[in-house]
C-alpha cells in the first residue's frame, strides 16, 4: 500500500517523503486525464450562508463505523463497474472531512487501495476547516496516508469571516496553516473575494498576507450568489451588496498580478500554484479523466465496458447509507454519455486550464468546433490556437463563460 502508516516511535514529521511530495508531476496521466477517487463526507458543524454544497448539520455525530462499512461496500461496487485501474489521486471533500477521525480516513484509504491500487506517488488530499480542534488532527491524517491538505480559510478579516458564517478567527486560521505546514509538505488554502465592501487595495493586502504563509497552492474564488442559499435571500432583499462589475474586474486583475508576482500564477481560472504544485486530483476533472465518486451526493465519470457513464449517488446522508446497506451502492442515476455530451464536457472543463484543450482528442470524442468561431475569438484576442491546442488568453479568462458559449453555440 502506497499510503504510509506512522512508524513505531516516529512522528509524521519524520516520515520519508513520497515522490509526489518531493515533486508532484503536472503531466501524470495528462494524455487521457488520469483516474482518481473522490470521497464525500457530507457533515458540517454549521452551514455557511453562501454554500450550496451537499452538506448537512446533525445534532448527534454520525456513526463513523457504520459509514466506514458503507464506504467499503460502495467502493467495491464502483470497482466492479470500472474494472482494474490504478488510482493516481484521492480527494476527501465535503462537507467537512476533517470531522472524520483519522482512523476513518485510514480505513477508507485502505479500501480504495484494495480496489484501485494507489500509485507510488498518489496524491491524497483532505479538505479541512481551520478550527483549533480539527487542526490537532493533522498529524493523525498524515499518519493515515494523507499527503496534502486544503484549508477552508476563506478570509483574513475577522469581520468578513463572521459575515461568511465561518466558525474560526483569522488567528485560528493562521495557526492551523502553521500546523498544517509542519504536518504536510503540500498545503493549499481557499479564499473568497469580491466580498461586501471589499476594495482592490484591501484585497491586495490580504492576498499578500496569505502568500506570506508560504503555501504552494491557493484557490481564490469570487463570491457568487447561489440559488436557495441565505445569501440569495439577503441579496434579493437588498441587504447584501456585492462589488459592482467594475470593482469585481479590478479585484480579478489584482488577483492575477499579485499571485503571479509571488510565483503562484493561475494554472486554472480560480487556482494558483507554484510550478509542480498544481492540484493533481482537480486536474483529473479538468483534463477530462475518469473518477469514482463515493459517498452521499457524489458524482463520477467511469468507463464501463467502453462507455463513459455519468453516475450520481443519493444526496441525503441517511438515505445514501440505507441504500448502500440494502443494495451495496447509493447510485440513483447512471447515464451513458453520448459522444457529443462527452465532447461538450471536455471543452467546458478543459478551457478552464491555462494549458487549454487538445482539439484532436475533442474530435475523437465526437466534438466539432466551428473554425470560423475560433478565428473570430482569435481575432478578438480571447483564445489562441497552435496546432490542435486551443487556449483561452488572459483577456479571455475574465469572460470565460462567454468564450465557451461562443465556441459551443
Amino acid at each position: 500500500m502506497s499510503v504510509r502508516p506512522q512508524t513505531a516511535g516516529g512522528t509524521p514529521d519524520t516520515l520519508p517523503l513520497t515522490p509526489a511530495e518531493r515533486s508532484p508531476p503536472l503531466g501524470l496521466g495528462a494524455a487521457e486525464g488520469g483516474f482518481g477517487v473522490y470521497v464525500h463526507w457530507p457533515f458540517c458543524k454549521a452551514k455557511c450562508p453562501y454554500c450550496d454544497f451537499n452538506s448537512h448539520v446533525r445534532q448527534a455525530p454520525p456513526d463513523q463505523d457504520r459509514f466506514i462499512a458503507a464506504f467499503r461496500r460502495e467502493i467495491a461496487h464502483m470497482r466492479d463497474l470500472s474494472g482494474p485501474l490504478r488510482a493516481q489521486t484521492v480527494f476527501f471533500g465535503g462537507g467537512t472531512p476533517s470531522l472524520m477521525a483519522p482512523a476513518t480516513v485510514a480505513a477508507i484509504l485502505a479500501a480504495i487501495d484494495a480496489a484501485w491500487p494507489l500509485t507510488a506517488d498518489a496524491e491524497v488530499t483532505l479538505e479541512a476547516n481551520p478550527t483549533s480542534v480539527e487542526a490537532e488532527r493533522f498529524h493523525g491524517y498524515r499518519a493515515a496516508g494523507v499527503n496534502r491538505v486544503s484549508l477552508g480559510v476563506q478570509a483574513l478579516d475577522d469581520t468578513d469571516l463572521q459575515g461568511l458564517g465561518r466558525m474560526h478567527s483569522v488567528a485560528e486560521a493562521l495557526a492551523a496553516v502553521a500546523i498544517a505546514r509542519r504536518a504536510f509538505t503540500r498545503v493549499s488554502f481557499d479564499l473568497i473575494y469580491a466580498r461586501p465592501r471589499q476594495t482592490p487595495e484591501g484585497w491586495a493586502a490580504e492576498l499578500k498576507r496569505a502568500l506570506a504563509e508560504g503555501c504552494e497552492h491557493l484557490s481564490l474564488y469570487q463570491l457568487t450568489i447561489e440559488p436557495g442559499t441565505p445569501f440569495e435571500r439577503l441579496y434579493g432583499a437588498g441587504k447584501l451588496i456585492l462589488p459592482d462589475d467594475e470593482v469585481s474586474r479590478a479585484l480579478w486583475d489584482v488577483t492575477q498580478e499579485v499571485t503571479a508576482a509571488a510565483g503562484l500564477p493561475a494554472y486554472e481560472v480560480s487556482n494558483h500554484a507554484r510550478p509542480g504544485a498544481e492540484a493533481r486530483h482537480n486536474l483529473v476533472y479538468w483534463r477530462y479523466g475518469t473518477y469514482a465518486g463515493i459517498g452521499a451526493g457524489a458524482h463520477g465519470r467511469l468507463l464501463v465496458e467502453g462507455a463513459r457513464r455519468a453516475l450520481f449517488t443519493e444526496r441525503a446522508p441517511e438515505g445514501w447509507l440505507a441504500q448502500v446497506e440494502a443494495n451495496g451502492h447509493g447510485i440513483v442515476s447512471d447515464e451513458a454519455l453520448s459522444p457529443a455530451e462527452q465532447a461538450d464536457e471536455m471543452l467546458l472543463m478543459g478551457l478552464r486550464l491555462k494549458e487549454g484543450v487538445d482539439l484532436a482528442r475533442h474530435a475523437r470524442l465526437g466534438g466539432r468546433v466551428v473554425p470560423e468561431r475560433i478565428a473570430a475569438l482569435v481575432a478578438e484576442g480571447m483564445v489562441t490556437l497552435a496546432g490542435d491546442r486551443l487556449k483561452v488568453t488572459d483577456a479571455g479568462f475574465p469572460v470565460l463563460n462567454a468564450v465557451i458559449a461562443a465556441l459551443a453555440g
